[in-house]
This record gives structure tokens, sequence and C-alpha cells, in this order.
């Protein structure tokens, strides 16, 4: 849950932002894509710190060398934030591919970082609400 609250803090800051006279932040669509930005980078700082052996543990057992895996969805989180409008249709995907990894950390009882996995539940509300703001942000611009 951590990272839908970087999203929903960040993209409201960064309204404030533009409230507040930033001109470049004064539009919910700008805020929302520098919102998912962050989030992108703050859920890939987490492939290769102290949470990546969590990370591995996700990963399902059919896919061979987790730890490359883990590498790989975290570059791809890293290009989605810094090339937004391209990185938008493979971000849905990647958000798509990591659910299964998600469910079995949930259903497994694994912890990240010493924390239990979100709930199924929960996981699926952040990403309608994720999937809405890039339908919002980059499809409609």
């Amino acid at each position: 849950m951590l990272p839908f609250f970087v999203l929903v803090i960040s993209t409201l800051v960064l309204r404030a932002l533009g409230a507040a006279g930033l001109h470049l932040l004064d539009s919910w669509a700008l805020c929302v894509r520098g919102g998912l930005a962050l989030m992108f980078l703050f859920t890939a700082s987490a492939h290769w710190g102290k949470r990546r052996r969590d990370l591995i543990a996700m990963v399902p057992r059919v896919f061979p060398r987790a730890d490359l895996m883990v590498s790989l969805t975290g570059v791809l989180e890293i290009l989605g934030a810094v090339a937004a409008t391209a990185a938008a249709s493979c971000l849905a995907v990647l958000l798509i591919a990591l659910f299964p990894a998600n469910v079995r950390a949930a259903r497994e009882n694994l912890t990240i970082g010493g924390r239990p996995a979100t709930p199924v539940a929960a996981q699926g509300t952040a990403a309608v609400s994720v999937h809405q703001r890039v339908d919002c942000c980059w499809m409609i611009d």
C-alpha cells in the first residue's frame, strides 16, 4: 500500500505547488503524471535494496532466474517513470505481469521488508486506481 500512498501524496503535493503559482504544475494531468513517475521510482528502488530478497521470493516458481526478473522489472519501472508517455502501455502490462507475484506473496504470507504483503483485495483496489490514472493522464491527452 505504501506505493499507493506515495502516488496520492506526491500527486497532491505537486498539485498544491501548481495552485501556489508554479505554472508548470497547474493541471491535474501533469501532477498525476509526476505522481506516477515518483511512485514508480520509489518502487524501483526496492529492486536493489534490502527488500530485494523479499521481491525475489515473490516471483512464481515457474519463472527461471527470479533475481533477473526482479532486476528487469526494476529497470522497466525506472524507464516508465522517465519516459512517461511512451511507457504508459508498458507500465500497464508490467502491473498486470506483477500481479501474480503479489497474489502469491499475499496468499503465502510472505513479507516485504519485514511487513506482511498487501492483501489481494487492497492490491486490486490500488491497481484499478492506478489504471484509471494512467487512462486519464496518458490516453486522453
